[in-house]
């Protein structure tokens, strides 16, 4: 969700005798503000800024929902909503009312002229919040998290988490699923390492003007593959799509990401999302009697999507 490129100075806040402040007096202090605003004015007072980590998206036929997480020190609230924004508010808004109603969970507000120095290393070496900090500071989109991929033996395990922003993605890997999203976090703040706090900036400028595959580059390219898949039907018996579109992939530089679905379709089948980072990023789903079926039908899908659009003049 785009935010405001300017934020107004915040207000002094009312303390309670106990070194807390008051969620309820912010929010009368400054009315007109947003869950999510005021989520994070919060956690900016209390060093527990807010993440949100999409949590599901159901893009069905005719009514997209979609599931946000927001978690904001020890209290987590998911919200659902028909677009991403209204599910980041809803959950926003959840966790407000849990602060509101329960005292006991107000966060000792650190004293600016006597910082915890057991905080701030953590502080110091914390990529989701420093990248979502920079993402508010530039009017950019707030990051978006999703877990993609959980592999490897039960001592083992191995998370991919894909995080996005704005029309781009980075993929982090890690033992955990904090330190996959930290790992992804931390590759975005490696581009924007010599970005000046001061100066407000496009993304764009940032990471470059060439927004890899576009649908202008798709039309006019001369590639192979994607010059035979304008031809092909697709309909052919035996075809290995999640082959073919790797093909394509790799030709015109974007990348597959596959989310498979939990629940199973109406008819009982395998469910799965075929993600391609395009610009605009395409999601297209497939299903099938087992969840390698599912993919196949997903790259199918995104097989025929592609070849409309490159066909198209």
């Amino acid at each position: 969700m785009s935010q405001s490129r300017h934020r107004a100075a915040a207000s002094p806040l009312e303390r309670e005798d106990s070194g807390t402040f008051s969620l309820g007096k912010m929010i009368t202090a400054k009315p007109g503000k947003t869950p999510i605003q005021v989520l994070h004015e919060y956690g900016m007072k209390t060093k527990n800024i807010p993440v949100y980590e999409c949590e599901r998206s159901n893009v069905q036929i005719h009514v997209p929902t979609f599931t946000f997480r927001v978690t904001v020190g020890d209290i987590t609230c998911t919200g659902e909503g028909t677009s991403k924004k209204l599910a980041k508010h809803r959950a926003a808004e959840a966790a407000i009312n849990i602060l509101k109603a329960n005292a006991s969970i107000c966060f000792a507000v650190p004293d600016p002229l006597m910082p915890d120095p057991s905080k701030q290393p953590k502080n110091q070496l914390n990529p989701i919040g420093s990248l979502q900090e920079l993402a508010i500071h530039h009017g950019w989109r707030l990051p978006e998290y999703t877990l993609s991929q959980e592999g490897g033996p039960a001592h083992k395990r191995e998370y991919t988490t894909i995080c996005r922003l704005e029309s781009f993605m980075e993929t982090g890997k890690g033992a955990s699923k904090k330190q996959a999203k930290r790992n992804a976090a931390e590759k975005f703040l490696a581009k924007f390492s010599n970005i000046s706090p001061e100066n407000h900036i496009s993304l764009t400028n940032v990471v470059g003007h060439s927004l890899g595959c576009t649908w202008h580059s798709l039309r006019n390219s001369p590639g192979e593959k994607i010059n035979l898949l304008k031809r092909s039907l697709l309909s052919i018996p035996n075809t290995d799509y999640i082959q073919l579109l790797s093909e394509i992939a790799k030709e015109q530089g974007f990348n597959i990401t596959y989310l498979d679905i939990e629940e199973l379709s109406a008819n009982g089948q395998y469910q799965c999302l075929a993600e391609l980072s395009t610009s605009p990023i395409t999601v297209c789903h497939g299903s099938g009697i087992s969840c390698g079926n599912a993919q196949s039908d997903a790259a199918h899908n995104a097989l025929q999507y592609l070849k409309i659009i490159a066909e198209r003049k």
